[in-house]
């Protein structure tokens, strides 16, 4: 066992691809993980595979968030020593809205859901646990180069799915940095295309091959986790992704910090 980052680590989202990936990539450097997602059966086969020692799993459908609470309790009450918690759930699907008649609202939402709203529930009810923490914790949110520049329009969805996120974990990290005895780090990862089954034909009909679009899953998977250890806010794989971070990211970043106590000066008469 060798460079460990992590003691113990929740993966939201972990039954295949990056997830899954990751996860066996902790549990290779000692680090001991939780694993969920929907199919039982792959959760059963990641924990006899690797050991009850050192993985275990709890069935989770993220889309279900009235389960989210009772889900956050059970962590809270069989692993309150985890310092780590990556969100990585998420669906991606192709929409031509130029014709709305073939829009699925249904699939809409359910990814709606999947990839935004659900992770604001999780990081409600499990930021507590990892607050508790006597160390600094991590909470490490799986997003995309997409939802700071949407350049594939036929996942127009998707990609406002994750610049929403994005918005979100700006505000957050700076809710917390407000916090002097804030122990919580806030990460966001910028992953090019990876080949997963993110770009099956069951999700996305008009694509042939598409698991084979991107970069490799395990080289992915070893960028990231190298990457994780520089301990910067936000980290960016591929050329593509550092390229957005350059071309306007780092700027928009910082018209928002620049923003905020403008903002609050302006406003602060109405706060109470």
């Amino acid at each position: 066992m060798s460079n460990k980052k992590y003691n113990k680590t929740l993966i939201i989202g972990a039954t295949s691809g990056i997830g899954a990936d990751l996860a066996a990539k902790l549990v290779s450097v000692g680090t001991k993980v939780i694993i969920t997602g929907r199919r039982v059966e792959r959760l059963d086969a990641f924990v006899a595979e690797h050991g009850k020692e050192i993985a275990s799993a709890i069935p989770l459908d993220v889309t279900q968030l009235g389960k989210i609470p009772s889900f956050a309790s059970k962590i809270a009450q069989e692993h309150p020593d985890i310092d780590s918690i990556v969100f990585n759930s998420g669906v991606q699907r192709s929409y031509n809205f130029a014709k709305p008649e073939t829009v699925n609202l249904t699939h809409i939402d359910e990814e709606v859901i999947t990839n935004y709203t659900s992770y604001i529930h999780l990081t409600v009810a499990l930021l507590p646990i990892l607050q508790k923490h006597p160390c600094q914790t991590h909470m490490i949110y799986v997003s995309a180069t997409l939802g700071l520049c949407p350049g594939l329009i036929n996942a127009a969805n998707y990609n406002a799915t994750k610049g929403a996120l994005h918005n979100f974990l700006l505000c957050l990290r700076e809710q917390l940095s407000r916090d002097p005895n804030n122990n919580v780090k806030v990460v966001e990862v910028f992953p090019p295309a990876v080949q997963t089954e993110l770009h099956d034909e069951r999700f996305q009909p008009n694509l042939k091959n598409g698991r084979e679009i991107g970069m490799p899953l395990g080289a992915y998977t070893a960028a990231m986790y190298a990457r994780l250890g520089e301990g910067d806010d936000e980290v960016y794989i591929g050329p593509g992704a550092e390229a957005t971070r350059d071309r306007f990211e780092a700027q928009r970043q910082q018209a928002f910090r620049a923003m905020i106590p403008q903002v609050e000066e302006a406003l602060k008469k109405f706060f109470k």
